[in-house]
C-alpha cells in the first residue's frame, strides 16, 4: 500500500468541510499544513482538523517539506498565482475551479505544468462521479433516442451582498461561481460527439451595485454535431437547482442533483411516456475526485480535468463575458 498522500491547505474556506476534510479522512489522506491570513485562525482549523504544522504564509505551506501537494479553496483571483507557486516549487496541485481567471492565466499555468511530472487538477468534481458515464451513455443514443437538446442549471439564493462571490477584483460573478459548471458539462458532452462547442449568444444580468459582475446568465451553445445546448445561471434564485436535463427523439433524462448527488441521487428517465427512476451513488463527488486525484498523483493514472481543458473552459467564459458585453475577469488584480 503506498504512503498516504500528504496535503498542504492554502486558507480555511467553508467549502473545504465537503471538498477535502471529508474525503481525506475517508480515503486516508493526511492533511499536514495550512496557513489563513490570521494566525489564530489558522491555529483553531488546525487543532479542529488534526493538522500538524501551522504556517504565517499560503508560500510557507506551499515551501514545507512535508507538503507533496496543496489544496487551493481559495477567491477565484488567487487560483492561478498560487498554483503557479505550487508549480514552482515542485507541489501537485488540486485547485478549486475556475482554476484561472481568464484563458490567458490558465494558459499560462498550463506552459508552467507541462513537462513538469506535477499532477495539476482543477475540481469539476462532478466528472469523476459514476453519473458522468452514465450521462454518457444517455447521450449516446441508446436510452432515449438520438440527442435533440441540452440543458444545464445551476442556481442558487443570493449571497450576502459582502460575499467574496459577488467581489469584481476578486473575480466573482455568476458565469465564474455557478456557470463554469454549466460550460464544462457542455464541453463534457460535446467533447463525446466530438469536438469542443460553438457559443451561440450569451446575456447577462448585472448585480445592482456591483459594475460588471454577473448576477444571471444565459448561454446558448452548439455541440460539435449541432446539437442545441443550453447554461441557465442564477446566484440570485429563490432556490437551489442544479440539474443537467437531456432531450432525445424518444424521451428526456434528468439529474437531480449533478453537484451533490450525496443529497439526492436520482436519474429520472422518461422514454416513451414511461418515467421509471434511477439511483446512481449516495458518495459524494469530492470523494471520487480526491480518489482520482490520488491515482494521478501516485500512480500515474489519466484525469479529465486538467490544465488542458482548464484553458478550452476559460476561453468559453471568457467569449462568453464578452458575447454578453461584459469584461472578462483580470488577471493578478487581488490583494489576496
Amino acid at each position: 500500500m503506498s504512503e498516504p498522500l500528504r496535503v498542504g491547505v492554502l486558507g480555511a474556506a467553508r467549502i473545504s468541510d465537503v471538498s477535502l476534510l471529508g474525503p481525506a479522512e475517508e480515503l486516508g489522506v493526511r492533511l499536514v499544513a495550512v496557513a489563513t491570513r490570521d494566525r489564530s485562525r489558522s491555529e483553531a482549523y488546525a487543532r479542529r482538523h488534526g493538522i500538524a504544522a501551522v504556517h504565517d504564509s499560503y508560500q510557507q505551506v506551499i515551501a514545507d517539506p512535508a507538503v507533496e501537494a496543496i489544496y487551493n479553496p481559495l477567491p477565484n483571483s488567487a487560483h492561478a498565482p498560487w498554483n503557479l507557486a505550487a508549480i514552482a516549487a515542485g507541489k501537485h496541485v488540486l485547485t478549486e475551479k475556475p482554476g484561472a481567471s481568464n484563458a490567458a492565466e490558465a494558459e499560462q499555468v498550463h506552459r508552467a505544468a507541462q513537462g513538469s511530472g506535477l499532477t495539476v487538477f482543477e475540481g469539476f468534481h462532478y466528472a469523476y462521479h459514476p453519473q458522468f458515464a452514465r450521462l454518457a451513455e444517455i447521450v449516446a443514443g441508446g436510452v432515449i433516442g438520438d440527442l435533440r437538446r441540452l440543458d444545464v442549471t445551476m442556481a442558487m439564493p443570493a449571497p450576502a451582498d459582502g460575499d467574496l462571490r459577488w467581489s469584481w477584483e476578486l473575480s466573482g460573478g455568476a458565469l465564474m461561481d455557478l456557470g463554469c459548471y454549466c460550460l464544462h458539462v457542455v464541453r463534457s458532452v460535446s467533447a463525446l460527439r466530438g469536438g469542443e462547442p460553438i457559443l451561440v449568444g450569451a446575456t447577462a444580468t448585472e448585480r445592482a451595485g456591483r459594475l460588471q459582475v454577473d448576477e444571471a446568465f444565459e448561454v446558448e451553445l452548439r455541440l460539435a454535431d449541432g446539437v442545441p445546448a443550453y447554461g441557465h445561471i442564477d446566484m440570485a434564485a429563490p432556490a437551489f437547482d442544479m440539474t443537467i436535463e437531456v432531450t432525445g427523439a424518444r424521451g428526456s433524462a434528468r439529474f437531480a442533483d449533478f453537484i451533490h448527488p450525496q443529497d439526492d441521487d436520482r436519474l429520472t428517465i422518461t422514454v416513451d411516456g414511461v418515467e421509471h427512476t434511477e439511483h446512481l451513488d449516495r458518495r459524494s463527488t469530492y470523494s471520487h475526485q480526491l480518489e482520482a486525484f490520488v491515482a494521478a498523483v501516485r500512480e500515474g493514472r489519466p484525469y479529465r480535468t486538467t490544465t488542458a481543458d482548464t484553458v478550452a473552459t476559460m476561453r468559453l467564459v471568457d467569449a462568453c463575458y464578452e458575447a454578453a458585453g461584459m469584461q472578462p475577469r483580470g488577471t493578478g488584480a487581488a490583494p489576496w
